[in-house]
């Protein structure tokens, strides 16, 4: 695949007519980093299993392309939030085994099972995914989610013997197939918090409780990309790799770099006006920053509507090899940065302006300009964006 191409919707995932020599904006998406990170973990964790998670548009990097180049990379599962994701991939062609484990009343539970789904069961949906079974004449493979400290979705502890009772007798009437077990960490970004043990230590009764019960368990699974990359002892049969299959790190102090991982995203646009002003000049909505002397200023047209955080003032954009920090509030189109007294307009109108990846600054200085994490800022790039996906290198301008 050559780095002109392929430019897809996140949307839609069909290819669209952009122009080969230029572009407003992008997201250029390195599938080659995808393939890299898959590798670098599957090697950190073996014979644990991967599973690449794919929800939210692959974290806002395209679901399609990006679990097609997982599982070339070595992922033997992929991961959904919900069942609509996980079909849409599932149209698409990829019959890898797939999980979704968040659910509604509304949840389409018959064309789940009818996909080959494995689904995620914490309480409540059993009996609509045993009634589903029965509708399609398909066992549901499920896997049971117990919460060992988050406080979200999963069955307590108190209420799993009799989670337990029902998927038994659910079973032997052909209709379920008990094949995971699986829960997820809350503070496992935060290596030194004691949570994460306390977790481990209910995970592990419940892995106890399960095979009692006689369940033939295929994958036990908890590690997501922080307790992956610091808890060896959390990888069980199979991790889920979250913001690490991005090339993104969850933790403050380590790069990407450290754990052999490559950012896969780079967020970038072109400069689309240049004017001097004047000392004193007000800069977007509310003037809240005002140039201290004569001075030209950039306009680059991405906003909060692209999904640039909207309270990001300061954040940098990187022109001709210079990082910028943007001035003034983030509209919903465009923002403005301040180019300095000495620049040469002409050499600046048009020129490539990155975002954030590859040749420019890293996205981690967009979430901390926002007070965010990295995961946010990535997911948030807005359809309006077109992604645009390269193989081994970021190539030439934009490319």
């Amino acid at each position: 695949m050559n780095s002109e191409a392929l430019e897809v919707s996140n949307v839609t995932t069909s290819t669209s007519s952009a122009q080969a020599s230029g572009f407003e904006r992008r997201a250029v998406i390195d599938l080659s980093a995808i393939r890299n990170n898959v590798k670098q973990i599957s090697d950190l964790v073996a014979p644990a299993a991967v599973m690449a998670v794919v929800k939210a548009d692959a974290y806002g990097h395209g679901a399609i392309p990006v679990a097609k180049a997982a599982v070339e990379g070595g992922a033997s599962w992929i991961g959904c939030a919900h069942v609509t994701e996980a079909l849409a991939l599932r149209e698409a062609g990829i019959q890898t085994p797939m999980l979704a484990w968040l659910h509604t009343e509304d949840t389409p539970f018959e064309a789940a099972v009818d996909a080959s789904l494995d689904l995620g069961v914490s309480g409540w949906e059993l009996e609509r995914v045993a009634a589903a079974a029965r509708s399609v004449q398909t066992p549901a493979r499920i896997h049971l989610k117990i919460d060992t400290g988050l406080g979200r979705n999963g069955s307590t502890m108190d209420d799993f013997p009799d989670l337990l009772n029902r998927a038994s007798v659910f079973q032997e009437e052909g209709l379920v197939r008990v094949v995971g077990l699986f829960s997820h960490l809350a503070v496992a970004d935060e290596p030194e918090r004691p949570e994460t043990d306390e977790q481990l230590e209910v995970f592990s009764k419940a892995i106890e409780l399960v095979e009692a019960a006689g369940f033939d368990l295929e994958v036990r699974h908890i590690a997501n990309t922080p307790a992956i990359l610091s808890r060896p002892d959390t990888h069980h049969d199979m991790v889920r790799l979250g913001l690490g299959l991005y090339g993104l790190s969850p933790f403050e102090n380590d790069s990407p770099d450290s754990f052999g991982l490559r950012p896969a995203m780079k967020l970038v646009t072109r400069v689309a006006n240049v004017k001097k002003v004047h000392a004193g000049q007000g800069v977007s909505y509310g003037l809240n920053y005002k140039t201290e002397g004569e001075t030209y200023l950039g306009l680059i047209p991405m906003g909060y509507a692209d999904g640039l955080p909207r309270i990001a003032t300061g954040a940098p954009v990187t022109v001709k090899g210079r990082s910028y920090p943007v001035r003034g509030r983030i509209a919903m189109d465009q923002c403005v940065i301040d180019l300095g007294p000495e620049i040469s307009p002409e050499d600046y109108l048009g020129a490539e302006a990155i975002i954030f990846g590859a040749g420019g600054q890293s996205v981690n200085t967009w979430a901390h300009a926002a007070n965010t994490i990295n995961y946010e800022v990535v997911t948030r790039i807005s359809p309006r964006v077109p992604r645009h996906y390269v193989e081994g290198s970021w190539g030439e301008a934009g490319e």
